[in-house]
């Protein structure tokens, strides 16, 4: 199966890639394509000739996201709506990655994909428009919402704990934020599945995928800093010792059954994905 990958260098399009298997993974980015002026994209699919495409661009800045309000939107809401309305023109199934920050966190319970939104920021209010305005053009569309991705490359949490550890002599790490950190090899894998599907006929609509379990931002601190053999202290902390121009939601833990009812999608735990992004990173195996 031939697959174009909207987003070049990000996360989950550089993990699609790795796990692309007997797959043909084409990644499109900047200059070929730019969700904020997405224009000759007829010509760039026709060219590619792919069976589905995963749209894995976003703006992901999320505290930055409250000043650039319209770059965000234009990522998240209006160029994705032009992606998708597209590939439903050239009958070519469409998956499109959302976000746990389109919910806000008082739910007391893991959301459901039928749970209403109600976001606290910019950038999740955007993710949730663009959900929206991708199933208006292209209800064959599926919008796969994840959550706290990080990979061994790129500008992510993980990495981000694992060099404030190595420089400082302890971390102060928020503690009463809880949802599913989501390793993006691993989300990649249900990806490349669930475009099986949609090639093979299954419907669209919304689905949650991420790794199993559930964590708080300083348990993933924690494992990942103690993975890699470091000792430093990490100290749990309060949302309201942790000031951000952007409000984080409490909860955002996804309910992931539909996603192993309907397509047979089971992650691992997010541990087990922590100690493979670790391996990867070659700084495992060396646990304090």
């Amino acid at each position: 199966m031939k697959i174009l990958v909207i987003g070049s260098s990000g996360q989950v399009a550089r993990a699609l890639s790795a796990q692309a298997g007997g797959h043909e993974v084409i990644r499109a980015g900047r200059p070929q394509i730019d969700l904020a002026s997405p224009t000759g994209l007829a010509d760039l699919i026709g060219q590619a000739a792919p069976d589905a495409i995963i749209n894995a661009a976003a703006y992901t800045a999320v505290d930055k996201a409250e000043e650039d309000i319209a770059a965000a939107r234009a990522l998240n809401e209006t160029g994705p709506a032009a992606l998708a309305r597209t590939a439903q023109a050239l009958a070519v199934p469409f998956i499109h990655i959302s976000t746990d920050y389109v919910f806000n966190g008082l739910g007391g319970a893991p959301y459901a994909e039928t749970a209403g939104t109600a976001p606290l920021n910019v950038y999740g209010q955007t993710k949730a428009d663009g959900e929206k305005a991708v199933l208006a053009v292209n209800p064959a569309a599926l919008i796969v919402r994840t959550s706290w991705v990080y990979a061994p490359e790129g500008q992510n949490f993980v990495r981000t704990m694992l060099r404030l550890a190595a420089a400082r002599d302890q971390l102060n790490v928020v503690e009463d934020q809880i949802g599913r950190p989501t390793e993006a090899h691993a989300l990649a894998d249900a990806l490349l599945v669930l475009a099986e599907h949609l090639r093979g006929g299954a419907e669209g609509g919304l689905l949650h995928v991420t790794n199993a379990g559930e964590a708080s931002w300083r348990d993933l601190a924690e494992a990942a800093v103690r993975g890699a053999g470091l000792s430093t202290p990490i100290a749990g902390i309060p949302t309201s010792a942790y000031p951000t121009p952007a409000r984080r939601p409490g909860d955002t833990r996804l309910d992931i059954s539909k996603a192993e009812r309907d397509f047979g999608i089971v992650l691992p735990d997010w541990r087990e994905s922590l100690d493979r992004c670790l391996e990867m990173m070659g700084v495992s195996g060396r646990r304090a």
